[in-house]
């Protein structure tokens, strides 16, 4: 069974992801064959959009296969990993320099690699079965695929908690945080996408005309403690917010924020600083691709797996445990370049 489906309908080209078993998962050999069929339509006159869904299951994409990578990183030092987050990252970023509108439909599980996928997408559609999520700091790794310039464009600080706290958002929370551009009910997606085919030059139109009105989004009513209290630039700053805040909404936070890896936390804080200055998507995913390069080969990575997809105890014993335990040097050793010939490269223009 091919674990991509790659069709033309009219002028829309049309990828869905085909790993149900996996939540569709995305492993190199599915990076390289998406990649394959944009390049390929990139320059067809013929093409007009693309359509990107899942072609069954609860999940349009869990993330990327880091229990792959994990084998990677103890047997061939990580070798292998690196060379899935090349083709991911460079998948990412032909998305997002795309000539062409990009549908994305986030029906269902949307988290890690798969927020990466949807994105980039001019249209990014949610609904009732949408759960978001970047849940990288409970498996040692780092908020990666373009995380580093779409969150910390969020309003307020809701990227910084996303990052922090791995919360899940639900479509309707996708919408109102601007993750989402869209709100359909599932039922309307296959005459979305058959609208879609018959006129690609009017996916807004067809999208507006079968939007519904969302239930309100949770996420709102915390607005302004996430704004508050995720303010501090430092991870120990944060944590210390939430613990002299009295609400049971701060505690709750609290632990979450404190049970993530510590060096996680403070990567992604870094890395939302840095990216601030990139100049373009490709600078920031040569940067994502040195802390990938490194994260993968730290112990936390390997421990964090283990106790989430492996042993799945959910006990990972992270080291350093604590937020004064990441030292700067640390960080700097994470995010220095890496030698010239290992850098990442995007596809040619």
């Amino acid at each position: 069974m091919s674990e991509v489906l790659i069709r033309r309908t009219a002028s829309v080209g049309h990828i869905s992801l085909n790993r149900p078993k996996a939540l569709h998962a995305l492993t190199q050999a599915m990076c390289e064959a998406i990649s394959a069929a944009l390049l390929e339509w990139r320059g067809d006159t013929d093409v007009a959009a693309v359509i990107l869904d899942h072609a069954e299951g609860r999940g349009f994409c869990a993330g990327g296969d880091v229990a792959m990578v994990r084998r990677s990183a103890l047997e061939d030092g990580g070798a292998a990993g690196r060379a899935f987050f090349h083709a991911e990252y460079r998948l990412n970023h032909l998305l997002f320099t795309y000539p062409k509108p990009v549908i994305a439909f986030m029906d269902g599980v949307t988290m890690g690699g798969g927020v990466g996928l949807a994105l980039p997408g001019r249209y990014r559609i949610a609904t009732e079965n949408t759960l978001f999520a970047m849940p990288e700091g409970a498996i040692g790794l780092f908020p990666d695929v373009g995380a580093g310039w779409y969150l910390p464009r969020l309003q307020g600080q809701i990227g910084k908690f996303l990052a922090l706290t791995s919360a899940r958002l639900d479509g309707a929370e996708c919408l109102w945080s601007g993750l989402a551009t869209h709100y359909l009910l599932s039922e309307r997606l296959a005459e979305a996408k058959l609208q879609i085919a018959e006129s690609p030059s009017e996916i807004e139109a067809v999208l507006s005309d079968l939007a519904s009105e969302p239930p309100p989004a949770r996420l709102a009513r915390n607005a302004e403690r996430i704004d508050r209290l995720f303010a501090p630039d430092t991870l120990e700053g944060v944590l210390e917010a939430l613990a002299n805040d009295p609400s049971e909404w701060a505690g709750k936070e609290l632990k979450a924020v404190a049970s993530k890896c510590p060096a996680t936390a403070k990567v992604a804080l870094r890395e939302f600083a840095e990216s601030a200055a990139t100049r373009d998507f490709a600078e920031e995913m040569a940067l994502e691709y040195r802390l990938a390069a490194r994260m993968i080969m730290r112990p936390d990575f390997a421990e964090g797996v283990r106790a989430v997809l492996v042993d799945k105890d959910n006990a990972p014993a992270w080291n350093p445990a604590t937020a004064e335990g990441v030292t700067g040097e640390m960080l700097d050793a994470i995010f220095a370049p890496l030698p010239l010939q290992e850098e990442w490269t995007p596809f040619p223009a």
